[in-house]
């Protein structure tokens, strides 16, 4: 009996030792091989793994006839090693020696049972991220403990039937997945007929199904609505469930509403009745999956979420309002390769979309901007083959749905606004409506936000800022794309973009256009400009008005005043005294006006208005009303006043604020100390913070301490403020120690910061080593912190590879770093590359900071004065034009 066990066993292992050496000849991976035979890549897997059941006849055939192997030796070998396996359970396939079907259900992936991908989930290896397939959390609802209830009752003996109904992409076979987990431990196999179709599998091996077997039945119409099989199948499920020698078992489908609707209708009258057996199967046996998820589910899943499921969190981002959870996860992968593998028109259309919702348009775009703002990104080849209708088939291609019923880009239905009558809001609202004029589409909100990441580095090409300049008239898209162009040095198109916004009336293009005239002096153009965006209801250009009347008012008279003052004419002076009085009055006016538009930040200035016209008594009522907003400010110059003018309240004011734990007035308080260097009060009211248990604000005094030269109660804050949970304290406790020359201590305390789980630790002690000289030491130590995700560990780690030389391994890292959103990194390389005389690595990475908005001013408008084409070269000399306001209606 052992020399037959041994025999057995010599079988198997030369059956797989066959199909290991055909796939090392064909030289095909695991994954390629499956696709080749058409094969789950579970299923191949376990046919190679030394340990795993015993494949099946056909997964064998496959196999063979994949690698060009003999099939009937290979059968041979598979007969050979059949007598000994000791039970179904061990054979995978459909088609076991004991005529069972199926296979145990921990060896099914969910996504080979039709479980929707929810990914990729972007996985973090050190300082590349890479895509990896996971389901995301579960969570559980109503339709959820009907299934455990079936299943449960399965469990306890008896054959069950329990029929999902929803639409696409609403979570059914995850439901039907999650439901058979606990099974799985009891030994229960799971089939899912499919091959060669679904409803011949299920109407030819229905009668082979054994005991403890779930019977997979995703997408049911396959089966039940097919019109040549599917009473028959319909009739063979019965006869299953009520097979007393097959107890238990357990039959799990899904379908969508409308396959329901047909199976369980009855027919009209005269008609025949073609699904009489599965309308007698279902009754009774279907349970409704809501369209989306509930106040309650979405509380669930944001509870997953802030334990670190990523996919959850990412998919709340674009569905806590509407609820579509389940659609928007199905629907993410499949929107993702539309967008990498499709048409090169449908591309350009898809990306000129995603910029346009990174730089700031508005949620509907319209399609004459999207279909000329696309053609600069095609490549030549790609241009030169456009035909006449490329447009219409490009958003013909991006209509079509994915899971979930989502497209990348649908056409948007707007509805018309609900406002009554005559109401500003429905005035603005149709007149924008009507100004677009044109179809408009809508980005999916899964590619709007991967354009986010995946495209931040770059800037839109040409046709991008010509379409929004000739096509997009909503005020906030111009004014926001002007400061998109801005931030990337695009200053020319920046230029004509902010003149468009403020002609279309937005106030804050106004403002710019007012603070860009004071900063030329073109003072003559600044109030009107101010003027005109405090019309269109800008409390910031009201403000601002005010201050320029005030700043006026004060420059006339103080040149009358020294004028008529040196002439003794007293009238002039009382002129000028009175001038000023209604100027002032003017800007007091002004002020009013803003408050009186909810702006409170305005009732400070208005405040100091009349503190300085004398009413001390109106000014602080202001303040008061100011600090009763939530102004920290205007508390602190409250209190700052009172305590100037000796109040005797001042101190128990003073008191009853650190009664009520409100330390920010405090820290307000000492800044402004501070400023006046008042040392000593600031250091006070710092204590004060720190008493009333604000341990933020030991750091504050721990740093003042150290600027009077006390190093000893420094670091005794310091310390307090670190054992106090404050790692922050303790970075700070390494500098001052390294600045008092205790090389040992700062080393100490960046290793306790490092043992925290901190990679700013391991920056620091990498710091340290680096300036004692010992380079390999602190490279070793940034790689760890790089290798932890810290990308501000691959800047510091970059510049020591630039200063060594090695400038491509420097510019690979802070590529990384950019990549994953550290875009500064590329200023802080080219700083360092400028002062090593590499001026050309330099100019480089200055242009990729100014494309993806990081530029530095200073330095771009040295190298380029006229700033950068969308290109990224320099723009020739243009002729700046002055604003001649926006047109008045009548």
């Amino acid at each position: 009996m052992q020399s037959g066990k041994a025999e057995r066993d010599v079988a198997l292992t030369t059956l797989r030792k066959r199909l290991e050496d055909g796939l090392a000849r064909a030289r095909l991976t695991k994954t390629q091989l499956a696709a080749r035979a058409a094969l789950g890549r579970t299923t191949v897997q376990m046919a190679f793994k030394p340990d795993g059941p015993l494949p099946s006849a056909g997964t064998v055939v496959a196999l063979a006839q994949a690698l060009q192997l003999p099939k009937s030796e290979l059968l041979e070998l598979r007969r050979n090693a059949v007598d000994g396996i000791g039970s179904a359970a061990q054979v995978t396939g459909d088609d076991d020696v004991d005529g069972a079907l199926g296979r145990p259900i921990r060896q099914w992936n969910p996504h080979d049972l039709e479980v929707h991908p929810a990914g990729p989930a972007l996985v973090r290896q050190g300082a590349k991220v890479e895509a990896e397939r996971v389901l995301p959390g579960y969570v559980l609802r109503p339709h959820d403990l009907v299934l455990t209830e079936v299943v449960q009752q399965a469990r306890n003996g008896s054959s069950e039937l329990v029929m999902l109904i929803g639409s696409s992409s609403t979570g059914k076979t995850r439901a039907c997945w999650e439901a058979v987990q606990p099974l799985a431990g009891e030994g229960w196999s799971l089939w899912h007929p499919f091959d060669p179709t679904r409803a011949e599998a299920a109407l030819v091996d229905l009668m082979r199904v054994n005991t403890k077997t779930v019977v997979w039945l995703n997408e049911a119409q396959h089966y039940f609505v097919d019109p040549q099989h599917g009473e028959r199948i319909a009739a063979a499920v019965h006869k299953l469930l009520t097979d007393p020698g097959r107890v238990p078992i357990l039959v799990l489908g899904t379908l969508w509403p409308e396959y329901a609707r047909q199976l369980t209708s009855p027919p009209a009258h005269g008609a025949p009745d073609l699904h009489s057996r599965a309308r007698e199967l279902l009754a009774g046996r279907t349970v409704s999956v809501p369209e989306v998820f509930d106040r309650e589910a979405l509380s669930k899943a944001a509870a997953l979420a802030e334990r670190g499921d990523g996919l959850l969190a990412d998919a709340l981002t674009r569905t806590s309002a509407d609820g579509r959870f389940t659609q928007d996860l199905a629907g993410a992968p499949e929107l993702l390769r539309r967008h990498q593998q499709g048409s090169p028109v449908a591309q350009a259309v898809l990306n000129a979309a995603m910029d346009a919702r990174r730089l700031g348009v508005a949620l509907h775009l319209p399609q004459a901007f999207l279909t000329d703002a696309a053609i600069d990104y095609l490549a030549d080849p790609d241009y030169s083959e456009l035909t006449e209708d490329w447009a219409e088939r490009a958003y013909a291609e991006l209509a079509e749905p994915v899971h979930g019923k989502q497209a990348p880009l649908r056409r948007a239905a707007l509805r018309p606004p609900r406002r009554p009558p005559g109401t500003p809001d429905s005035m603005a609202a149709t007149s924008a409506t009507a100004a677009e004029g044109g179809p408009m589409f809508r980005l999916a909100d899964y590619l709007e936000q991967h354009g986010r990441v995946s495209r931040h580095l770059l800037c839109p090409p040409a046709s991008f800022w010509h379409a929004a300049h000739a096509h997009l008239t909503r005020p906030d898209d111009l004014y926001n794309l002007a400061n998109a162009a801005q931030d990337r040095h695009r200053l020319q198109w920046a230029h004509h973009l902010r003149h468009r916004a403020a002609t279309a009336g937005s106030a804050q293009a106004l403002i710019q256009l007012a603070e860009l005239a004071r900063a030329s002096g073109d003072r003559d153009n600044v109030e009107a400009l101010y003027q005109q965006a405090a019309d269109a209801g800008s409390t910031a250009a009201m403000v601002r008005l005010a201050r320029l009347k005030e700043e006026s008012s004060q420059g006339r008279d103080a040149a009358l005043l020294v004028q008529k003052a040196m002439s003794g004419d007293a009238e002039a002076i009382l002129q000028s005294a009175e001038l000023r009085e209604r100027v002032d009055a003017g800007a007091e006016a002004l002020y009013q006006r803003a408050v009186d538009s909810g702006d409170t930040a305005a009732l400070v200035q208005l405040a100091r208005v009349r503190e300085s016209r004398g009413d001390k008594e109106g000014a602080e009522v202001l303040y008061q009303q100011a600090a009763e907003s939530g102004d920290t400010d205007a508390l602190a110059k409250l209190v700052e006043q009172r305590m100037s003018h000796g109040d005797a309240d001042a101190a128990a004011f003073r008191h009853m604020i650190a009664d009520t734990d409100d330390t920010k007035v405090l820290l307000r308080l000492a800044d402004l100390q501070e400023q006046k260097r008042n040392w000593r009060s600031a250091g006070a009211l710092y204590q004060r913070a720190v008493d009333s248990g604000d341990t933020a604000a030991l750091v504050q005094l721990a740093r003042m301490r150290e600027r009077d030269g006390d190093a000893e109660g420094a670091e005794a804050a310091y310390q307090r403020a670190a054992d106090s949970g404050d790692t922050a304290a303790l970075v700070q406790l390494v500098g001052l120690r390294e600045r008092s020359g205790d090389a040992d201590g700062a080393e100490t305390c960046a290793r306790l910061v490092a043992d925290l789980g901190e990679t700013e630790g391991l920056m620091l002690l990498a710091q340290l080593r680096e300036r004692t000289g010992d380079e390999n030491s602190a490279e070793t130590l940034y790689q760890e912190a790089v290798d932890a995700g810290d990308s501000s560990a691959m800047v510091q780690l970059a510049q020591l590879w630039e200063k060594r030389g090695d400038s491509e391994g420097a510019e690979r890292l802070v590529q990384g770093a950019a990549e994953v959103g550290h875009t500064a990194a590329l200023i802080q390389l080219a700083h360092l590359r400028e002062g090593l005389g590499n001026v050309s690595g330099a100019e480089v990475l200055y242009r990729q900071a100014a494309d993806c908005g990081r530029p530095v001013y200073r330095v771009s408008l040295n190298r380029w004065p006229w700033g950068l084409d969308p290109d990224g070269t320099p723009t020739l000399p243009w002729e700046k034009e002055r604003f001649q306001g926006t047109p008045r209606t009548e």
